[in-house]
Order: structure tokens, then C-alpha cells, then sequence
């Protein structure tokens, strides 16, 4: 099988390159990215890619003729960009690299990666949806992931394939740029105590298995992928030995212009999962993908575990 995969160079399009390598089944693998991959690549082939070098993007993708497309090439705002760059980075990607594809003759399924926040989170949506439940985004993420979803359900129509939309969680993880997990990592974090509601994570792994079984089982619509439980903002503090700060209203900006001041920006989808809550129903994903996502209470455990980077000094008298 030869496997195209976009978003290499983030962590977890690399994870999922290794898990590619690794599997026999797979012959061949290209990577498209804006940065380099993050982990050591064997036999994957990688190329930089500007999100607005749309020419470079399709002879790429019609010379290599995948098999199958993982298409993790979704930019988070304040993850490693800042949110116009994500929103059109995003869409670039998908318009040009997913077009491409859906004229390549052997193309036999493509796998997007979304999120829960394509449901969005006005008044009267389900606190819990399944994979049937109405796509409103109400966030800018949300917004970026619904259009890549909708570029990916068009390219799978005119090619004729399957097309699998993995709705994660938001992804925390030991070393993926997350920004509800650098936010919740702060030594005072902003809650709000009275209309705050719960929130679901996924472990950075979990995701990357996802996105590789999906790639073999072929399933045509969404799934959601999704860890069992879930915490509020304050309890999620707590465990984290945090001092949770209560916070109203307007009140918000000022925390969140605090947050960036500590390296910690908080971008409008995560400040609606700490308020407004963010799980779903992954009942279908599991039986499906047959994957057991690690519970959230478990990795927020972890997001507390995990060490700071520690600098040493090289000894007197040694020349680094």
C-alpha cells in the first residue's frame, strides 16, 4: 500500500510515519509538510510544502499516486502557528493536496483528521453527540475542521472512495504542542467555577493509532475518537496541584491576554471547552477503529507527570 501522509512534520503525523514504517503492509510513504518531521523517518520519503505552493502540492501528489491519504495537515491556532496562519494553512492544504488526490487513479480511501469541535457548542447542542449529530461549529477551529471534512467528503465522491472524518478529542500529549495542556500546566489557572462544564481529552497515542487503523478499515463517514470520562477545568487543576482562579465574563480577556504573557495563549476553542465543555460519544469509533482510548482522568495525570526541560550546564573546563 503506498500512503500518502500530509502534516508529517508535526508529532503526530511523524508517529504515525513510524507506525507506517513499521508495518510491512506498507510499501512506500510520502510525507507533505510546512515543517520537517519532529522523530527519526527510515523509509519515508518527505518534502517541505508551503501551504500556498498549490503547483508543488498536486505534481507531488499525482507522481506518487497513493493508495490511501491520511491527511493530518490541520494547523491548531497558537499550536505551532498563529491562528491565521492555522485557518489558512488548513485550508490550503485540503483544497490543493485532497483536489489532488481525488483524480489519482489508484486512490482507494482518504482519512481526514477532525475534532469534537466541529459540533460547536451553542445553545441547546447535545452535551454528548454521536456521530449523527448536526456539524455547527462555533469556533474557528471548529469552522477549519468542518471545511476540511466537507473538501474531503467532495474529493471521496469524485474519486469514488471512502472517506473517514476521526473526530478526536483535543490531543494532549508529552511532547505535542498543545495549547489546553501548556494552559493547564500554568501554576494558576482561570476556571469558571459556576457555569463551567466537563471536557474530554485523548492521549497524543491513541490519536496515532486511530488515524493508522482507520487507514486499513475503510470506514465511510465519521467516527468519533474520544477518551472515557471527563474533568472540568477546576477539577482538572486540582489534580494538577494548579490553583484554580475564578473567572466571569469579561473577565476572560483579561485572563487569557495573562496566559499568553506566560507562553500559554488561549485561543477561542479552548477557552469554549474550559466554559462550555467538550466531549462526545465514542462508543462507534471503539468498535469500529477497535481501538480503547487511555480514560481522561488518566491523562491529565500524565500532563502532570510530565517534566519540565531541564537546561545543564556543561562542567567547568569543557569545551562544548
Amino acid at each position: 500500500m503506498r500512503v500518502l501522509i500530509t502534516g508529517m512534520g508535526g508529532e503526530l503525523g511523524t508517529r504515525v510515519a513510524n507506525l507506517a514504517e513499521a508495518d510491512e503492509r506498507v510499501t512506500e510513504i510520502l510525507g507533505i509538510d510546512l515543517f520537517p518531521p519532529r522523530r527519526r523517518i527510515f523509509r519515508s520519503e518527505f518534502h517541505r510544502v508551503e501551504p500556498g505552493d498549490r503547483r508543488k502540492a498536486v505534481r507531488l501528489v499525482r507522481d506518487f499516486d497513493p493508495e490511501v491519504v491520511l491527511h493530518l495537515g490541520i494547523f491548531e491556532p497558537h499550536s505551532r502557528t498563529s491562528p491565521t496562519e492555522a485557518r489558512l494553512g488548513t485550508r490550503a492544504y485540503a483544497v490543493s493536496i485532497l483536489g489532488a488526490a481525488a483524480s489519482c487513479p489508484s486512490l482507494q480511501s482518504i482519512v481526514v483528521r477532525s475534532g469534537l469541535e466541529v459540533y460547536g457548542r451553542r445553545r441547546g447542542a447535545p452535551s454528548r453527540p454521536d456521530e449523527s449529530a448536526e456539524v455547527v461549529p462555533t469556533s474557528p477551529f471548529g469552522e477549519s475542521m468542518a471545511h476540511v471534512e466537507q473538501v474531503a467528503v467532495e474529493a471521496g465522491e469524485a474519486a469514488g472512495v471512502p472517506v473517514t472524518a476521526v473526530r478526536v478529542a483535543p490531543i494532549v500529549g508529552p511532547s505535542i504542542p498543545s495549547p489546553i495542556g501548556r494552559y493547564l500546566r500554568l501554576p494558576v489557572v482561570a476556571v469558571d467555577p459556576i457555569s463551567e462544564l466537563p471536557f474530554s481529552l485523548l492521549h497524543q497515542e491513541d490519536a496515532c493509532q486511530a488515524f493508522m487503523a482507520a487507514a486499513w478499515l475503510r470506514h465511510d463517514g465519521p467516527l468519533n475518537v474520544v477518551g472515557p470520562g471527563a474533568v472540568t477545568g477546576t477539577q482538572a487543576a486540582l489534580m494538577g496541584h494548579r490553583i484554580p482562579f475564578p473567572v466571569f465574563g469579561p473577565g476572560w480577556r483579561i485572563a487569557a491576554a495573562m496566559a499568553e504573557l506566560q507562553g500559554a495563549p488561549l485561543p477561542p476553542h479552548a477557552r469554549e471547552l474550559l466554559v462550555r465543555g467538550c466531549t462526545a460519544d465514542g462508543s462507534l469509533g471503539r468498535e469500529v477503529l477497535g481501538i480503547e482510548p487511555r480514560p481522561t482522568h488518566e491523562v491529565v495525570e500524565q500532563l502532570y507527570r510530565w517534566s519540565e526541560v531541564a537546561h545543564v550546564a556543561p562542567a567547568q573546563g569543557v569545551v562544548a
